[in-house]
């Protein structure tokens, strides 16, 4: 308590000095209207950066000849530079839209770096260059949104997504394509929210997005920022809200095209030294203590919130911004000295306490989601409470749980009782997203549940044209139980990776020299869902089915569900949530006749969702309109009911 008062108090300080110094933090978050590029009512434009090691910066490009010295900045204080460009004699701007344009920074030691400023909005590459080129975005008709945001929902249910894979082609698919292709899916789906990835611009495609090199600028692989524009009101035309991945727990150690040694000194926006380096991802680490880079994070949520009208943000490796060990080479059991001490860097803290504050006073509307190992406690708490004011937290142990299961043990085998240990391990009062499979575990180097559970018999026996084999009914019925389990007892949230939903066949793998540059993997066989003999499509509208029974009875705004049967031997899970009755039968071969379950009320209760239906790849043996009955009877010393069910084959949610 003592500590979170301590982490509350620094928060307190930060955000008075930041109001002191700029008048407001509304003011000092958008200050990516003062920085890079700005083309003022006259069409004379202002350019300002930061670059407190440089001796001399100046500005060079297409529209100069890329004559390296004739437009220098002017030094200002606390090492900003400014450039004025007056406008052209038919009072154009001096820099068209789509000029290429490189700034020039003179070392201390004499040596001229060529850089894109932090602030870009558009980076290109074309096919034969090795960096990428700073593109002047300042088109003369700007994307008018026609959408408003829609309300955030009580139930999350996020679809994550890459655009550059959400093709069956093999090749990049742009941004103008998710929105014709994919956006339809995920309404159909019954998903409420897309997630998307590698948007932030990245030099290295097969890095999924997470070494980022400029912040400010949407991927131009995809397409051109009106075309990401495009999708987001596109998807908030059909009431989907957009979250944005959002890497601000390190940056590419790039040089050319990046951040890095941006003004000849590796201090710039990182950690001087061995501090500002990432042992194991090879990237470079913000120093949060700076004032110049808090406000360029600051101000980068602000232009992804208003420029691009994203609904909020999946914030990528919170655990290693929490900690100066980064999380290396750390287990982390619960105990509180792993969450509280010196080895938690209270400038990286108090950053995500200001960016949280920040947004969900400006956007009360704002999702904000953490990705966090750790545990740490209050991080999905208020700010005034003393949390760091996050709204959910990744449960990043249930996938893991689940890989390690399908991994380890035979599924005759399987313990339920840590199973659903995992699935409940949460601390009370802080809502999490549950998932049992994300992007992570469709990566080459590991398979998807799906492939864990059928294997190679994907490619040869998933038509409905042929004899169902034991391994893909077994591996179509766990497939759908181990979703809906995770998804109705594990958080307060739920996520799904593209194409995961319907058992993509195959991992996922970007081009690269060890795969000689194959889009092979790099993509989403979404055309596997429309052969209607496929089974891909059982599964894909089960999981459309969960979704929307969910978003009809909403079970993940309810409270915690109440276990009420864990049978091990019997292979059985009970438990009541959102007025509905939950029952799941594990086990490989056993059906079960006038089998007694606990239930809080007595009446009449109706099967919803049935995962042993035909139209699921199930069997059919269990009318999905079949009604059951209960009579009071005691239970575990407190009054109870029990519910005698008839036949109960696979998985049932029952009302």
């Amino acid at each position: 308590l003592n500590l979170f008062n301590i982490y509350s108090f620094h928060f307190k300080s930060r955000l008075a000095q930041l109001e002191e110094a700029e008048g407001a933090f509304d003011y000092f978050t958008l200050s990516y209207r003062s920085f890079g590029i700005q083309r003022r009512s006259d069409n004379g434009l202002v350019l300002r950066e930061w670059a407190p090691g440089a001796e001399a910066v100046f500005l060079t490009g297409d529209f100069n000849s890329w004559e390296k010295q004739s437009h220098p900045f002017t030094q200002k204080e606390y090492g900003k530079w400014e450039l004025y460009l007056s406008p052209k004699v038919d009072k154009s701007p001096a820099i068209k839209h789509l000029t290429k344009l490189k700034l020039v920074v003179l070392t201390k030691t004499g040596e001229y770096l060529f850089r894109i400023s932090p602030w870009a909005k558009y980076v290109t590459k074309t096919l034969d260059a090795i960096t990428y080129d700073w593109t002047h975005w300042d088109p003369p008709q700007p994307y008018q949104f026609q959408h408003p945001r829609p309300p955030r929902p009580s139930s999350l249910r996020i679809y994550e997504a890459h655009v550059g894979i959400s093709s069956p082609e093999e090749k990049i698919a742009s941004y103008r394509n998710f929105t014709r292709d994919v956006l339809p899916r995920i309404k159909d789906l019954g998903y409420n929210c897309v997630q998307l990835m590698a948007i932030m611009e990245h030099a290295y495609y097969a890095s999924f997005g997470y070494q980022v090199t400029n912040f400010f600028a949407a991927s131009s692989r995809f397409g051109t920022p009106d075309d990401l524009k495009h999708l987001v009101d596109t998807a908030h035309s059909m009431g989907i809200t957009v979250l944005l991945d959002m890497v601000h727990s390190h940056a590419s150690s790039n040089t050319e095209d990046g951040l890095n040694y941006f003004d000849g000194t590796d201090s710039c926006f990182f950690h001087g030294g061995s501090r500002g380096n990432h042992s194991l991802w090879g990237s470079r680490l913000f120093n949060y203590s700076s004032w110049e880079v808090v406000r360029f994070l600051l101000s980068n949520l602000r232009w992804w919130m208003e420029e691009y009208h994203f609904d909020g943000f999946r914030f990528d490796a919170v655990t290693s911004m929490l900690y100066h060990h980064h999380g290396i080479g750390t287990s982390f059991s619960g105990n509180y000295s792993e969450y509280f001490g010196i080895h938690v860097d209270e400038d990286a803290l108090v950053y995500l306490m200001l960016a949280n504050h920040i947004l969900h006073k400006l956007y009360p509307q704002c999702i904000t989601v953490a990705e966090d190992v750790s545990g740490m406690p209050g991080l999905c708490r208020s700010i005034e409470e003393g949390g760091l004011g996050f709204d959910y937290r990744l449960t990043m142990a249930v996938p893991d749980k689940w890989i390690q299961v399908l991994k380890e043990v035979r599924d005759e085998d399987w313990d339920l009782k840590n199973i659903v240990q995992t699935l409940t391990n949460r601390r009370r009062g802080e809502a999490s997203i549950t998932y049992a499979e994300s992007h992570d575990q469709a990566l080459v180097g590991d398979k998807s549940l799906a492939f864990w559970l059928m294997d190679k018999e994907m490619y040869t026996n998933m038509s409905a044209l042929t004899a169902m084999t034991p391994v893909i009914d077994r591996g179509i019925q766990l497939h759908k139980l181990i979703r809906l389990l995770t998804h109705s007892l594990g958080g307060e949230g739920y996520l799904n990776f593209m194409g995961n939903e319907f058992g993509h066949p195959e991992w996922l793998d970007f081009p690269r020299k060890g795969n000689n540059e194959s889009y092979h993997y790099a993509r989403r066989q979404f055309n596997l869902v429309d052969i209607e003999h496929l089974r891909y499509r059982q599964l894909y509208a089960f999981d459309r089915d969960m979704n929307l029974t969910e978003d009809k009875y909403g079970w993940l705004a309810a409270g915690q569900a109440a276990v009420t049967t864990l049978n091990q031997a019997d292979k059985v899970i009970v438990f009541e949530r959102s007025n509905l009755l939950f029952i799941f039968n594990f086990h490989p071969c056993n059906s079960y006749i006038d089998y007694r379950v606990a239930v809080e009320h007595a009446g009449k209760y109706k099967i919803k969702l049935n995962s042993d239906e035909l139209q699921y790849g199930g069997h059919g043996r269990l009318v999905q309109d079949t009604e059951f009955f209960t009579e009071p009877m005691p239970f575990n010393g407190r009054a109870q009911s029990f519910l005698v069910i008839w036949r109960l084959l696979k998985n049932i949610a029952l009302k």
